[in-house]
C-alpha cells in the first residue's frame, strides 16, 4: 500500500515578526521544513506534497525545488481543510495519506507508525497528547466507551469540553481516496469561518469508519511554532534530545544543557566536552578528544587523543592524533594538523599544512603554508601570504627553527634546519642548515637626551 504525506506549510508566521517565512526558521540550523523532511524519508513515503503559501517561492527556492517533492501553492489561507485540498488534485488515491505540518519538526518515525498501521488496517488513526495546559488546542471527544466522536476546536468548545485534556495535533492518517471525498463536503461554518480538516473525524464516525487516537509519548513532539519563544523552547529540547543520545554513547558532557549541535556529530570513545560548545555542519571527534569550554568546531575532523583548550575555533579543518589547538585559537579553512602538532594561543592558521610535531605556540598567523615535521615558530611570526591581489606559498622544510617576530615574505622557501634569528624579515630562500638574519645591527647611543616640549 503506497504512502503519500502531504505537509502544510504554508503559515504567514505572523507572530514571528520576519520576513522570512516560518517553516524556514531553524532549529538546530536547519529549517523546521527540512526537519519534516527528514522525518518524511525515513518514512519512506512513495509521494510527499508540500503545500507552501506566505513567502511565495522562498520556500521551494530553499529546498532547491527539489525534484522528489511536489509543490502546491495555497494562495489564500482558509484553514488546514483548504490547505488540504490544494493538494487533492495531485495525490494518488491507491494508498494511504499522511497530513504533517512544517512548524511541527521534532516529530519522529516512531511516533507515527502506530498512525500509519490504523490507516493501513482501514481506520483513521489520528495523533493526539495529553497536554496540563490544553488552552488553544481543539479537544478529542470520546463516547462512554472512549471511542472517538469528533474533534472540538478550542473557539469552539464548550466548558466542559474545554476540560478535556486530551488535544487533537492535527496529524493524521488514512486511506487517501477516503480524505479526497470529505475534504470536498468541508464547510466553514464555525467561529473562525475556516475550513476545518478535523471535522473529517464525524464523517469518518458518520461512515462507521473506526478513529484510532493514538497519544503521542512526549507531548513535545507535537509541539508547533508559532512564535520566537516557542523556538527558543524547542530549539532547547531538540539540543537536550542530542546531549541525550551523546551521553547513551558514552560521551562526557560537563553539562548537557550547555551544547548545540547544529548539525552531525560523530564522537569515538571517551570523549569529553565541557561547557558551551558549539558543533556546526559534519563533525567528527576521534576517540579520547577533549573539547575545553567555548569551543566552535564546524565541518572538521578532529583525531584521536585530541586536546582542544577554551575559547578556540576549528573550521574545516583536519587534526591527526594527539593534537593541541589553543587556548585562543582559530583554525581556519584548509588547517591540515599532523600528529602532535601544537597550535598556541592567539594563533590562527589558513590553507596551512603543519607537520609532525611541529609547534606554533603564540601569537602568529600561518598562512597558505607548509610547515615540515619538528618545526618550531617563535611568537609574533606572520607569513606575508597576500600581496593585494594574489596570494603566494610559504615552505617550510623540516627542523626548521623561525625565531619570534619574524615576517615570512611569500614566495619563499625556508631550507631544511635552517634557522631564522629574531626580528627578521624574510623575502629570499634561506638554503637549507643556514642562519638567516635581517636585523640591522644594536646601536647605544650614551647620554641620549630625550625631547622635551618647549615652556610656552
Amino acid at each position: 500500500m503506497s504512502l503519500s504525506v502531504v505537509i502544510l506549510a504554508a503559515g504567514q508566521g505572523k507572530r514571528m515578526y520576519s520576513d522570512l517565512p516560518k517553516v524556514l526558521h531553524p532549529i538546530g540550523a536547519k529549517s523546521m521544513l527540512q526537519h519534516v523532511l527528514d522525518t518524511v524519508q525515513s518514512l519512506q513515503a512513495d509521494q510527499c506534497i508540500v503545500v507552501y503559501g506566505h513567502g511565495g517561492e522562498q520556500v521551494p527556492n530553499a529546498l532547491h525545488a527539489r525534484s522528489d517533492l511536489e509543490w502546491v501553492e495555497q494562495t489564500e489561507q482558509l484553514g488546514t481543510g483548504h490547505a488540504v485540498a490544494q493538494a487533492v488534485p495531485l495525490l494518488r488515491r491507491d494508498g494511504i495519506a499522511l497530513i504533517l505540518y512544517g512548524d511541527v519538526p521534532l516529530l519522529r518515525a516512531d511516533t507515527l507508525n502506530p498512525i500509519l498501521a490504523s490507516a493501513r488496517q482501514g481506520a483513521l488513526g489520528v495523533l493526539t497528547a495529553q497536554l496540563d495546559k490544553p488552552d488553544g488546542y481543539g479537544r478529542i471527544v470520546r463516547d462512554a466507551a472512549q471511542q472517538v466522536l469528533r474533534i472540538v476546536e478550542d473557539k469552539d468548545a464548550s466548558p466542559a469540553e474545554k476540560a478535556i485534556s486530551e488535544i487533537n495535533t492535527g496529524i493524521l492518517a488514512l486511506s487517501a481516496d477516503r480524505l479526497c471525498e470529505w475534504i470536498g463536503q468541508l464547510n466553514n461554518d464555525n467561529a473562525q469561518g475556516e475550513y476545518y480538516l478535523t471535522d473529517i473525524i464525524e464523517m469518518a464516525v458518520a461512515a462507521n469508519v473506526r478513529v484510532d487516537a493514538h497519544i503521542a509519548p512526549d507531548s513535545m513532539e507535537i509541539q508547533g511554532i508559532n512564535n520566537r519563544r516557542q523556538l527558543a523552547e524547542v530549539e532547547r529540547y531538540y539540543q537536550r534530545r542530542q546531549a541525550a543520545e551523546l551521553l547513551l554513547q558514552g560521551v562526557t558532557l560537563r553539562d548537557p544543557d550547555r551544547i548545540d549541535i547544529r548539525g552531525t556529530l560523530k564522537v569515538g570513545r571517551d570523549v569529553c566536552i565541557d561547557i558551551n560548545a558549539v558543533f556546526e555542519g559534519e563533525v567528527t571527534l576521534g576517540d579520547g578528544v577533549s573539547i575545553e569550554p567555548n569551543c566552535i568546531i564546524r565541518n572538521s575532523r578532529i583525531g584521536p587523543g585530541c586536546l582542544i583548550h577554551t575559547n578556540s575555533v576549528i573550521e574545516d579543518a583536519e587534526l591527526a592524533a594527539r593534537v593541541e589547538v589553543g587556548p585562543f585559537a582559530r583554525l581556519r579553512p584548509g588547517t591540515r594538523l599532523a600528529a602532535q602538532a601544537k597550535i598556541g594561543n592567539f594563533v590562527e592558521t589558513k590553507n596551512a599544512l603543519i607537520g609532525a610535531g611541529s609547534k606554533v605556540n603564540h601569537l602568529s598567523y600561518i598562512g597558505d603554508t607548509d610547515v615540515g615535521t619538528a618545526v618550531n615558530i617563535g611568537a609574533g611570526t606572520i607569513t606575508c601570504n597576500y600581496d593585494g591581489a594574489n596570494k603566494h606559498k610559504t615552505v617550510i622544510e623540516d627542523n626548521v627553527f623561525v625565531g619570534s617576530n619574524t615576517a615570512l615574505v611569500a614566495p619563499v622557501n625556508i631550507g631544511k634546519g635552517a634557522t631564522i634569528g629574531a626580528g627578521s624579515t624574510i623575502s629570499k630562500n634561506v638554503p637549507a642548515q643556514a642562519l638567516a638574519l635581517t636585523r640591522s645591527p644594536a646601536k647605544n647611543i650614551p647620554d641620549w637626551q630625550r625631547p622635551s616640549k618647549k615652556k610656552s
